[in-house]
């Protein structure tokens, strides 16, 4: 969510990972390349590289990984990287270590990498059955997928309470059958990926004449809803800020999105050892819905940075020593 735009797409080309390593070294952090090698736990690595997408949640899940890893006695650092057709491939090559993914997402975007985007689905409501095709995807590409939690997140769409009103909107299938020509904010990855426009094209029949690519759920992206310059938003259903910006969400009636459960995805030969497993079992089974929703909007609405809500919320479930 976004993921967050967090909807199965095709593999990245290989210039992405070159341009991603690249980013990476004009930021002034490590590039890929340099990653490891040092004597620090884990592996054998100098550090534990935790991957973040661009969007808020990510961002501070990440933050909460680093801070529970760091209690374990590991060196991290947190690597933002703008989506999932960037951090993934990077975490199977191990020039990062862990990423907090969502199950039924992540399968699809394996699906579709493996087997085409028209594969037969993977991902359901049942979390079991997901994240057992999710584990033989993950596996095949060197990645372990840690147990899933409660925490759920999805894809939603958003309009504003205005529009709704105008044409009577409840769900995307009225937003369908209004025949209103949508242009929608959200991430650019939304042009191919199955959950997002080609997804509402198919399910709902809304007519989507453009994407404007500006993120998942960002005050941006919003904004140009409020204001009248796009009609839709992709954002998520933990978003807390969707009020401040007059929007509503559109409910997905014909479940084009599956349920999501927060979990860890880590690199088998960077990261697969049994203290990782167990310092970040404890955060799973920890973290709740209700608890995205809280960091969400300490960092949206309040404008508190990520590392600090992530601070201050590993202290207050007890998850580190203070």
């Amino acid at each position: 969510m976004s993921s967050k735009s967090r909807v199965a797409r095709t593999a990245v080309a290989a210039g992405a990972v070159i341009t991603l390593a690249a980013g990476l070294a004009a930021c002034g952090g490590q590039s890929l390349e340099e990653k490891g090698g040092g004597n620090g736990k884990g592996a054998g690595r100098d550090e534990i590289v935790i991957g973040s997408a661009g969007f808020t949640e990510s961002k501070v899940l990440a933050e909460i990984y680093s801070k529970v890893l760091t209690d374990a006695g590991y060196r991290t650092r947190v690597q933002t990287l703008a989506n999932r057709e960037l951090y993934e491939p990077a975490l199977e090559k191990g020039q990062i270590d862990v990423v907090p993914e969502y199950a039924s997402t992540l399968a699809e975007f394996l699906n579709a990498k493996k087997n085409g985007t028209k594969a037969k689905p993977v991902a359901s409501s049942d979390i079991g059955k997901t994240v057992t095709a999710l584990k033989k995807l993950a596996g095949a590409r060197g990645l372990k997928v840690l147990a899933a939690g409660g925490a759920t997140d999805q894809n939603a769409f958003a309009v504003t309470r205005k529009f709704a009103a105008e044409h009577s909107l409840k769900s995307l299938s009225d937003l369908g059958a209004s025949k209103q020509k949508i242009k929608i904010a959200a991430g650019e990855e939304c042009e191919t990926r199955v959950f997002c426009k080609p997804g509402l094209e198919k399910t709902y029949g809304i007519d989507i004449t453009a994407l404007d690519p500006k993120g998942v759920g960002t005050p941006q992206a919003k904004q140009a809803v409020k204001d009248g310059t796009d009609q839709l938003v992709l954002t998520t259903t933990t978003d807390a800020t969707l009020g401040n910006f007059g929007l509503v969400l559109l409910k997905d009636d014909k479940k084009l999105q599956n349920a999501d459960n927060v979990l860890p995805v880590v690199n088998a030969e960077s990261a697969g050892d049994k203290e990782i497993e167990t310092a970040l079992g404890k955060l799973t089974r920890t973290l709740t819905t209700e608890d995205l929703i809280n960091v969400n909007r300490k960092v949206d609405a309040e404008r508190l940075k990520p590392a600090d809500v992530a601070q201050a919320y590993v202290e207050s479930k007890g998850l580190v020593k203070k």
